[in-house]
């Protein structure tokens, strides 16, 4: 979570954390695109202009009102991709793959900024602001992929436990979708998803990242 509103540390969180965003909504509308819905693709929202996955709500408006009354968190969202699950090829399994793409590009891009900083130590590069993107970038892509897999519509870990549930019992998951949101809120604030949910597994997938960028750790 976000807890310094300097302007050094918007500085240095904004590259990494827009990236983020934009790169993890696109890659929902790539995926949907691979699996047969252009949907995404025909609004131009396969894209990596930030400005095409702006939510006023969830990505000024909550982020702001947070901000504003000194809140130690910092939550939001970015306008989700439209995807037309009936247009793909096998819509229950594709469904997914598309939800999956989403956290899987923050993996990716979690892995690429540990290279990056890695690469940044081994060539003895001591500039403060790099080396504190790249770790702002590490964490906030491991943030991302861990929230977004929480089990609760709309986030992509909702979608995805509704495509595994029964017919019957994923139409009544999905009905929880217009509170899912609020709902995560409220898990935010009383420590829950923090406890139980966030630091257990960010840390299991920073374990993951130290493992499969070892052999470059080593190199160096």
């Amino acid at each position: 979570m976000f807890t310094d509103y300097s302007i050094q540390a918007v500085a240095i969180n904004a590259i990494p954390l827009i990236f983020a965003i934009t790169i993890h909504e696109a890659a929902h509308g790539y995926a949907a695109r691979q699996f047969g819905d252009n949907t995404a693709y025909m609004l131009g929202r396969v894209s990596l202009n930030p400005i095409k996955h702006i939510d006023p709500v969830g990505t000024i408006l909550i982020p702001l009102l947070l901000i504003l009354s000194g809140s130690p968190f910092l939550v939001g969202y970015a306008k989700p991709v439209p995807v037309n699950f009936g247009r793909l090829r096998n819509p229950r399994i594709d469904s997914i793959w598309v939800a999956l793409a989403g956290p899987g590009s923050n993996f990716i891009q979690a892995l690429i900024w540990a290279i990056y900083l890695i690469t940044l130590f081994g060539f003895d590069v001591n500039e403060r602001f790099l080396l504190a993107v790249a770790q702002a970038g590490i964490t906030w892509n491991l943030v991302l992929l861990v929230f977004n897999l929480f089990p609760l519509p709309p986030l992509d870990g909702g979608r995805i436990l509704a495509s595994l549930l029964p017919a019957r019992q994923s139409i009544a998951f999905g009905k929880l979708e217009p509170y899912g949101f609020f709902i995560v809120l409220a898990l935010v604030f009383t420590g829950i998803i923090g406890s139980f949910w966030m630091e257990p597994l960010t840390a299991f997938f920073k374990s993951v990242v130290y493992f499969v960028t070892l052999p470059l750790q080593m190199l160096f």
